[in-house]
């Protein structure tokens, strides 16, 4: 038996602050010893300069916008005295980089600026008889020698400083977009999930409430089991209400806020249609087998299918048929009634047809060639 798989845990961000920070020093460094080693004469002036260029860079992402300014003024000044336009504009690219990174305005100013910062001085130089005012060692190649590859070089090293920020900060961008597009998603989805249960669990009780007070209406005797039924009813529709909301009251409650619903809650649906005065005839399988938010959806979607039956079918029969195999469960609703048309399809339907699709499976409502009406579903899932 191989042995699991071992998971590299994540980096702390304090880790990698930390690591940002050893490596702006590194590269301080590194400018500081550069400038040294490959300058044009010595002196304490030289010193100076290889500070004022490279140990600002280790604070670079603290303040981003003075940082620039210091090595921008800096860089005209070294130019000027003679360290080659190969180091600054190194510097530049590597200040520049985190004001690039802040925002769209800051990143078009600093590119204006840093480009002006290397080609002014540059071109003065390589222009100017006189300057640079410490002249380059015999045998030297410079990048500074001449207006072509001052300007070639310089706007080539920064412009590659200034897209890298700017492709790291459109991927933000878009990254934050996303975040924000599934968050409005999942708040959209546990909105039609709640609707979707407020309507299955609440809806089909006050529908049946309505229907036995409205038949109470009219009845002389038998006026107590119509009242038994609507007290019932409504005994149920409030434990359902507070299944749904204790299910929202847990934040780690998945699926659907009802619960699952078993074999007896299917029989009182049965029951209920019945009592309204519709003959009904299950042909139901052992469902031990199949997932709870299958079974919860297939129940839901017969409550509203024998609901609609009740209210709008007109029918005296109706057959109930759950049957269920190694990789889905069907469902069929049919009654001999005449279903009300209507233009657009009500709550109930779309409710039906997201939970058939939240499974995989289909939905398919419509008369049957020989009269009646028929709702079918197919829910998918494995064992």
């Amino acid at each position: 038996m191989a042995p699991p798989a071992r998971t590299l845990a994540p980096v702390p961000p304090r880790l990698w602050r930390w690591a940002w920070i050893a490596l702006d020093a590194l590269a301080a460094a590194a400018v500081v010893a550069a400038v040294v080693l490959m300058r044009p004469a010595s002196g304490w002036w030289v010193w100076c300069l290889a500070g004022l260029l490279g140990l600002p860079l280790a604070v670079r992402r603290w303040w981003p916008v003075p940082v620039l300014v210091v090595v921008l003024v800096t860089t005209a000044t070294a130019l000027v005295v003679g360290i080659g336009v190969e180091i600054v504009v190194y510097v530049v690219a590597v200040a520049l980089y985190p004001v690039a990174l802040s925002s769209a305005r800051a990143a078009a100013w600093g590119l204006a600026a840093a480009l002006g910062g290397v080609l002014v001085p540059g071109l003065v130089d390589a222009f100017t008889t006189g300057l640079p005012l410490v002249p380059a060692r015999e045998n030297v190649e410079s990048f500074s020698t001449t207006p072509v590859t001052v300007t070639g070089y310089g706007t080539a090293v920064v412009a590659a400083s200034w897209a890298l920020a700017w492709a790291v900060r459109t991927r933000q961008r878009h990254a934050s977009q996303l975040t924000d597009l599934r968050v409005a998603r999942a708040i959209a989805e546990e909105r039609l999930r709640i609707a979707r249960d407020v309507h299955d669990v609440v809806g089909h009780s006050l529908s049946l409430i309505t229907m036995q007070a409205a038949v109470a209406n009219h009845l002389g005797s038998g006026r107590e089991a119509a009242l038994r039924t609507i007290e019932q009813a409504s005994r149920s529709a409030l434990d359902d209400v507070r299944t749904v909301l204790g299910g929202l009251r847990e934040q780690d409650a998945p699926g659907d806020t009802a619960g699952s619903p078993g074999p007896v809650d299917l029989d009182r649906l049965v029951e209920e249609t019945r009592a309204a005065g519709v003959a009904v005839t299950v042909d139901r399988a052992d469902l031990s087998r199949v997932p709870a938010g299958v079974r919860t959806s297939a129940y839901r979607i017969v409550q509203e299918a024998l609901t609609n039956v009740r209210r709008h079918a007109r029918a005296t029969r109706c057959r109930v048929t759950v049957a269920a195999t190694d990789d889905g469960l069907s469902l069929a609703v049919v009654d001999d009634g005449t279903p009300r048309r209507s233009d657009r399809p009500g709550h109930g339907l779309l409710g039906m047809r997201e939970r058939a699709t939240l499974h995989g499976g289909t939905l398919t409502v419509g008369p049957e060639p020989d009269g009646g009406f028929a709702v079918r579903a197919t829910l998918p899932f494995r064992t």
